[in-house]
């Protein structure tokens, strides 16, 4: 299994490999929406892309969106990663493309339960 995880945060993105490399799964990074379009064109598969909703050049909400209409990737489950429980910000999420929500701050068991509940075992 591959994982693209996206956020502008160093700190979260190490966070995010060290939980998601001890379950298995071998992961790339990018530190925005428009870096990870770049790297999701230009390498293979990928099977789950976690996606901090907040960024500098490209936002979350604007990746996911941009990412469903390029048809990048089809099958790849998007979880979007915030601190936000804004309603309408989920529904927009969701509607655009997204298919779970981890909320920050998470625990390994929160981000093990998403992993299952799109489907991946951990």
């Amino acid at each position: 299994m591959k994982a693209l995880i996206v956020d502008d945060s160093s700190f979260i993105r190490e966070y995010l490999r060290h939980l998601l490399t001890r379950m298995g799964v071998a992961c790339e990074e990018a530190a925005d929406g428009s870096a990870a379009l770049e790297v999701l064109s230009a390498q293979q598969e990928f099977d789950l892309m976690l996606l901090d909703v907040n960024m500098p050049v490209m936002s979350g909400l604007e990746c996911v969106k941009a990412l469903r209409k390029a048809r990048l990737h089809p099958a790849m489950k998007v979880m979007m990663v915030t601190t936000e429980a804004d309603n309408s910000l989920i529904s927009r999420a969701l509607d655009n493309g997204a298919d779970e929500f981890l909320m920050k701050p998470f625990t390994p068991e929160s981000l093990r339960e998403k992993m299952m509940l799109l489907g991946f075992a951990a």
